[in-house]
């Protein structure tokens, strides 16, 4: 029962503060069976611990101090992101590995804190290791005195499991809509087998994403990166959700679509020129396309392209829109310009409040049987927000062979910058004072998380180059993931080294001739154009790598690691790859750099993960 652990969970920290408070305050009734931490207490590496307590006292509220080191956070959540990318322990992946309780992993909690402060240099890594591997063998944090906090009043034992009970909460979601969920991702379907007394599933292969298995007594099966529906004879199937649907596909949906309630976004992207009259050109300035069309507009927010649709002389225009409030407002806005469809306004445009893998419910419309399918469906770094698949679901499923899709192309671009796109600048002069440390700090945080930001051309440290391209025309769901190289070769006007602090991504969509006979246009989110909202994505080093143009380096006999400015590298290789991550609608880059030298050595990087 849910809410008799959360019960429990709650008397049993309210006794362990109560004994840690006995503790502090010395009261003489408390006595301490462990002579071994009671002597360690005495010793120096305890005072460590009380001046990170006396640190807080001076009011910061970063009442969370890590595992392995004295950073300090302001939640749990960012307690544990923080040792997940720099200390490599990941505290709910070991949890649900070692399959730990609450009270097991309060002791683990507890014996990470006394091992560290024993041996500052104390790893979880081996440890994890070996626990994972072995089977059968007790942990070494089982034991009892694990139970009680090694670091007073630590706020991260009282609140860990804050989040369970709304955990278990999910886990209770009713079979028949999870089912429903798993459905719309990739035409799921059970089969029971009547001899085995087994459960399988199937996706018609249409989603790589939904792996499903069976699962019976004697055997057992696991599925690294999809969903797994289990079932044992004779009990009920389940549904275990893995990679798309890591958490509540709806609940992240209903946030997603939630977030294009506010008219200020509807604002920012239609203000946007370079997005707005690409497509205004594309529809208006292109009859021999629009005119007479069946034209469908999907996520069309405020309405607009399907307004610029209808304007073009299209003979039905079928906005679809997933937010309920932007499809009242959408409908409001075709009738207020008497583009209406029904009797009162007797127009071509009609609003469906639907996601399109759903469109069926809400309106009555033919498999393909539309002539033109529009979307502005690009995110951050292109993918992000992962509208794209549904896109590609309704041209397969609503197109006509042979229709047009705007755009039609999209293609990504990559280019190393230099210190001028960072923060360092600014920081090295604040009215005369030099404050660079906060900016060298602040470029450390940057190597593990993208930033969204302009970045001018003159910042480009080497030329642009193609990293991928889509045609959105033909191209299969399943290669929305991808995993491309591309070479990064110093600007050619370049006289001497240059520091390269990472790469920019951007993309550009094109609406060519294929379709758009007499108008192509093209959409380009380029630091050689002018900025849209989109911005360009910036993915920071570990550090920098100097480069220079190899005509620079010729004839030198450079001496040096690669990449330093005694040894600068006249070309940088990148590995990158894109991938859907577990949590619905994010993505993850993979970014793995080697640094060429003009006699053709290499040095490699450590690959770099970041989560948009």
């Amino acid at each position: 029962n849910p809410l008799f652990r959360t019960w429990r969970r709650s008397w049993f920290i309210i006794l362990m503060a109560a004994e840690t408070k006995m503790v502090k305050d010395g009261d003489p009734n408390y006595s301490d069976d462990n002579d071994e931490e009671e002597n360690f207490s005495e010793d120096g590496d305890w005072g460590d611990w009380e001046a990170a307590e006396k640190d807080d006292d001076d009011g910061f509220e970063s009442d969370f101090v890590c595992l392995f080191c004295d950073s300090r956070f302001v939640s749990s959540d960012s307690l544990f992101d923080h040792c997940r990318l720099s200390h490599g322990f990941d505290f709910h992946g070991a949890r649900k590995a070692l399959k730990l309780d609450f009270y097991a992993s309060f002791k683990l909690i507890n014996y990470i804190r006394s091992q560290v402060a024993e041996n500052k240099c104390w790893s979880w890594g081996a440890l994890g290791k070996c626990q994972l591997e072995a089977k059968d063998v007790n942990f070494p944090w089982d034991e009892e005195k694990y139970l009680k906090p090694f670091l007073q009043e630590d706020s991260l034992l009282y609140s860990f499991a804050d989040d369970e009970e709304e955990e278990d909460e999910e886990e209770a979601l009713d079979r028949e809509d999870l089912i429903e969920d798993l459905r719309k991702l990739g035409d799921l379907s059970i089969v029971d087998d009547e001899a085995g007394g087994e459960s399988s599933v199937s996706n018609n292969g249409k989603c790589k994403d939904v792996c499903l298995i069976s699962n019976s007594d004697d055997r057992k099966q696991s599925c690294a990166d999809g969903l797994v529906v289990v079932n044992g004879k004779g009990k009920e199937p389940r549904v275990c959700d893995g990679r798309l649907v890591g958490r509540n596909i709806r609940k992240v949906n209903e946030n997603y679509f939630g977030s294009y309630s506010s008219f200020g976004i509807h604002r920012e992207m239609i203000s946007d020129k370079v997005r707005t009259e690409a497509y205004r050109d594309a529809l208006l300035k292109n009859p021999s396309l629009m005119s007479g069309s069946v034209v469908m507009d999907v996520g069309c927010g405020t309405g607009i392209l399907s307004l610029f649709a209808a304007k073009a002389g299209a003979s039905r225009v079928i906005a679809v829109e997933a937010s309920e409030k932007m499809a009242k407002v959408a409908t409001k806005i075709a009738k207020d310009n008497k583009v209406f469809n029904d009797k009162e306004h007797n127009g071509v445009l009609e609003v469906a409040n639907s996601m399109v893998e759903e469109l069926e419910k809400s309106i009555k419309i033919e498999p393909h049987s539309v002539d033109v399918l529009v979307s502005e469906w690009m995110g951050y770094c292109l993918l992000y927000e992962s509208m794209l698949t549904s896109v590609l679901y309704a041209r397969d499923r609503w197109l006509k062979p042979g229709g047009a899709i705007l755009p039609d192309t999209a293609t990504m671009f990559v280019a190393g910058f230099g210190k001028g796109a960072t923060s360092l600048p600014f920081w090295e002069d604040v009215y005369g004072f030099d404050m660079s440390s906060i900016g060298k700090e602040i470029l450390e945080d940057t190597a593990r998380i993208p930033i969204v930001d302009v970045v001018e051309e003159r910042d480009l440290v080497t030329q642009p180059t193609l990293l991928q391209s889509f045609d959105l025309a033909t191209m299969k769901p399943d290669e929305v993931d991808f995993t491309a190289t591309a070479t990064l070769e110093p600007t050619e006007s370049d006289t001497e080294a240059r520091l390269c602090h990472g790469v920019v991504l951007w993309f550009d969509t094109g609406f060519t001739d294929r379709f758009c006979k007499e108008n192509p246009t093209v959409l380009s989110t380029s630091p050689y154009t002018p900025p849209t909202h989109w911005a360009q994505t910036v993915l920071t080093f570990q550090e920098p790598i100097s480069v220079a143009p190899a005509t620079v380096l010729s004839g030198d006999d450079r001496q040096g690691a690669i990449g330093t400015k005694e040894c600068p590298a006249s070309s940088i290789q990148l590995r990158v790859s894109v991938a859907r991550a577990s949590e619905h609608r994010s993505i993850d880059v993979s970014l793995e750099t080697t640094g060429v030298s003009s006699k053709g050595q290499k040095r490699r990087w450590p690959v770099q993960i970041f989560n948009l």
